[in-house]
């Protein structure tokens, strides 16, 4: 698998504080193993015809991304739960 980064999400990774940046690490682990790992809390927006997705960083903070042709994953933006309505 193949994991992609746009400019918005390396942008928004950057603003966000070290403490929040070690969780985003530990669950990318998680991730990079499964895409569903039940911690992650993996879910497909809504509409849900469209391919976008998000991943739980924490309680607060989720990772917004795209699975495109079922080998890269475009990671599209990072940031605080309402990160959503950008989308």
């Amino acid at each position: 698998m193949i994991i992609a980064e746009t400019n918005r999400f390396r942008k928004s990774l950057n603003s966000l504080d070290k403490s929040i940046r070690q969780k985003v690490k530990k669950q990318f682990k998680l991730f990079l193993e499964n895409l569903f790992h039940p911690s992650l809390h993996t879910e497909k927006l809504e509409p849900k015809h469209r391919n976008i997705w998000s991943f739980r960083i924490d309680k607060n903070h989720r990772v917004i991304f795209t699975i495109q042709n079922n080998q890269t994953i475009l990671l599209l933006d990072i940031g605080p739960h309402d990160i959503y309505k950008k989308f």
